[in-house]
């Protein structure tokens, strides 16, 4: 990896202010402003995150323009279902390397906002609902592209979770799901893999622009995080240049237009601080430098070892959900009927800006006829049209082909009309025509595996009545090669759900607010995402989050659960394949406070590991759940706050596939509020210096009241109930409570100065 550590291009007092506000926006569409006698270059970027998009001619955002051949390996709905860091880190790596071919020194990914609802348009482009998985993902992609002397974009920082008023919505959102939940990814990223940029998003956030936040981009993301790169906006997501740099936006894309004079302006009449124009440039020439510091590298590209790996982690990807009867893997010699559009025209990757010009396309019926078509019968329909024509004949001629065949695959899904960047779905059905083809065909061979394709979850009314289900997501170029490998057993199943199969859309934790109304939505769910809404109620899901089926079986030994001088945890356990054939389990850890003085989930992912297991042979697994991955965000002292005392520690295949579980004593952070008027009786005596005060107060107060008609309600359980919550204030207001004003002021005084003294 480039040493991040190098000495400016040029020193800004050789640049007039003009050049200083050029600087801090584009040339054009891809490219920054070049100052040739200050030796500041340059530099392209492009779209990713799941190939380059380096357009030729021409350039536009939305790629309506053709881009030059790349990989376009598995979106991040797919690749999320690794549950593998490494193998996210190998295929950032095979991006830096074209992108470094194609002297591209930013690539515009990953993204890693949280699917908050399967509405959401973009949600192809996202790993998961989870924030610890997202986050360890996405450090791996940006470890990997950064190697390779390419700069990574981590976005849409932050709460990008909807299509729909993009530009405008104000995402509101209490403080401790936007930290927990909603950030919290993006720190592990920037603390973990230390992107050279990270891109805003166009939403708002509370009620002030993502660009114009300087909460977000300073505070946080520099302040809190230690982000040391530079803030480049999302295109066009600037509305004000001198409140965006203020801010702490460094670049705004693309070019064009005269708002650099605004700067200028702004600077030249006082408004504008110049030193915070030099800090932005200064960051902006650390790019160039960067870019400016790798070696060139010579093509061509190797395009079939990039599609191998493509082919890969298509595979890996794929999640088998359901396998009743050991339908699958495909027997050999059996006749196979290949029914639906998408095995010979493959859906691939979603619609908008992320689109990838491929290099090669597989489409799953040719991978078949080439392979299981040499040892045994494989006929096609295509079962219906994409523009809906002949539904009818379609239909018919599916059910014949379905009816002379051992086994029946039925491609499922949804085309690019129905979900992309720059809309939001409004509902989670497959299309009438698929689920009708599908009740029809189930009619004359009961022996039918369903194939899904799609970005984002769909609902699967049929999952009781099929005996086998593969969902295979957008699954980038080797996508189609990549499920047959898996039909027919050359690969072993070993993705897993990043995010619930709800049974129905009411049912999902957004539903009633989203999109929201009149520019605003409200995550009225708060920390409750994903899975963690459908386990704190006991609902029922199609299919749980973590959840995954082999070809092979795994066999958990008891967890040891202990804690490490630094204080994170150390999780081991035994995982044996007690399957046939060597297969890859997923081993994943969820962890819950036994008791908590503020809300939580009923567990959370913390740790997991991708284990591949040959059959009959064991693996010790060893995770580590860090300790401030335990920690909730106390909105009382603003900071990340560990709760002391014991842990459920649970080890499993799913969130709701629990093989084994321990518990562990954690030692908490200690938090001494400030203390006034309006502090609770509860929260002084939690106070270490006056609250031993308190307590011998209201003991004596209880033996005053022993043996009196009051002894029931004053004494004891009850009285501690009662004035847990009481202001401390309000007792001086009470007559014969033997408090003074003075005595409460002296009470608080004493605790504010002993703390202000630590």
């Amino acid at each position: 990896m480039n040493d991040q550590s190098h000495t400016p291009i040029s020193d800004l007092s050789d640049l007039s202010v003009d050049e200083k506000a050029s600087l801090t926006s584009g040339a054009d569409f891809w490219t920054t402003k070049a100052i040739d006698h200050a030796g500041i270059p340059s530099i392209m970027m492009t779209d990713g995150p799941h190939g380059l998009r380096k357009q030729q001619g021409d350039s536009d955002h939305l790629g309506l323009n053709a881009s030059v051949p790349a990989t376009c390996f598995p979106p991040a709905a797919a690749l999320g279902s690794t549950f593998d860091p490494d193998l996210a880190e190998r295929i950032g790596v095979a991006l830096g390397i074209e992108s470094a071919i194609e002297d591209v020194a930013l690539i515009l990914g990953p993204g890693i906002n949280l699917k908050r609802s399967p509405l959401c348009g973009r949600n192809f482009e996202y790993m998961s609902e989870d924030p610890i998985l997202s986050g360890a993902m996405g450090a791996g992609l940006v470890r990997g592209i950064q190697s390779q002397g390419v700069g990574a974009s981590l976005k849409h920082f932050a709460a990008n979770n909807q299509e729909h008023d993009r530009m405008r919505v104000s995402a509101d959102i209490d403080l401790r799901p936007l930290r927990e939940m909603y950030l919290r990814g993006f720190e592990r990223v920037v603390k973990d893999a230390r992107p050279w940029t990270v891109m805003c998003s166009y939403n708002r956030i509370n009620g002030v622009l993502a660009s114009e936040n300087a909460w977000l981009l300073t505070d946080v993301l520099r302040g809190d995080w230690g982000f040391d790169g530079l803030v480049v906006s999302d295109w066009g997501a600037v509305a004000d240049r001198v409140r965006s740099l203020a801010a702490g936006l460094d670049l705004t894309m693309p070019g064009g237009g005269d708002s650099d004079q605004e700067l200028v302006a702004a600077v030249t009449s006082g408004d504008l601080d110049e030193a915070i124009l030099d800090t932005a440039v200064a960051r902006a020439i650390d790019l160039a430098v960067k870019a400016q510091g790798r070696a060139n590298v010579e093509g061509p590209l190797n395009v079939d070892a990039h599609h191998a790996l493509a082919r890969e982690a298509a595979a890996r990807s794929i999640v088998l959900l359901k396998n009743e009867g050991g339908l699958l893997p495909l027997k050999p010699g059996a006749s196979v009927a290949v029914i639906g559009e998408f095995a010979r025209t493959p859906r691939f990757q979603g619609g908008g800006s992320s689109h990838i010009n491929p290099t090669r396309l597989d489409c799953a019926l040719d991978a078949f006829q080439e392979t299981v078509g040499r040892a045994s019968r494989v006929s096609f329909a295509p079962g219906y049209a994409f523009d809906g024509a002949n539904a009818k004949s379609l239909r018919a001629e599916a059910v014949a082909a379905a009816q002379a065949c051992d086994v029946a695959v039925v491609f499922l899904g949804l085309s690019s009309s129905e979900e992309s960047e720059g809309f939001d779905r409004e509902h989670i059905d497959l299309p009438p025509s698929h689920l009708e083809l599908l009740d029809a065909v189930l009619e004359t061979n009961p022996n039918t595996v369903v194939v899904l394709s799609h970005g984002a979850v769909v609902a699967l009314p049929f999952a009781d009545r099929v005996p086998a289900i593969v969902e295979a997501w957008l699954l980038g170029q080797a996508g189609g090669s990549a499920t047959v490998d898996v039909l027919t057993g050359a690969v072993n199943p070993s993705g897993r759900l990043a995010e619930t199969i709800p049974v129905r859309l009411s049912d999902t934790p957004a539903f009633g607010s989203f999109p929201g109304d009149f520019g605003h939505v409200r995550y009225g769910e708060g920390l409750f995402v994903g899975y963690r809404w459908y386990d704190l109620r006991g609902m029922d899901v199609t299919f749980p989050f973590g959840h995954g089926l082999s070809y092979s079986t795994f066999e958990y030994g008891s967890p040891d659960v202990s804690t490490a001088s630094n204080g994170d945890l150390r999780v081991r356990v035994t995982v044996r394949n007690t399957g046939g054939v060597a297969g890859r389990e997923v081993v994943q850890v969820y962890v819950a406070p036994q008791q908590s003085v503020v809300e939580r989930a009923p567990r959370e992912l913390k740790a997991f590991a991708s284990v591949e297991i040959p059959a009959g042979d064991s693996r010790e697994v060893e995770l580590t759940v860090r300790r401030e991955d335990l920690a909730y965000w106390d909105t009382r002292v603003n900071q990340w706050i560990v709760e002391g005392g014991g842990y459920t520690v649970e080890v499993g295949a799913s969130s709701r596939d629990i093989r084994g579980a321990g518990t562990v004593e954690v030692e908490g952070d200690e938090v001494v509020m400030p203390l006034s008027f309006d502090s609770s009786v509860g929260e002084i005596l939690a106070h270490p210096i006056v609250g031993p005060i308190v307590q011998a107060q209201l003991t004596g107060m209880n033996d005053m009241t022993a043996g009196s008609e009051e002894s029931g309600i004053m004494s004891g359980e009850n009285m501690a109930k009662m004035l847990a919550s009481f202001p401390i204030g309000r007792l001086a207001n009470f007559p014969g409570m033997g408090v003074t004003k003075e005595q409460v002021e002296q009470l608080i005084a004493l605790g504010n100065a002993q703390q202000t003294s630590h």
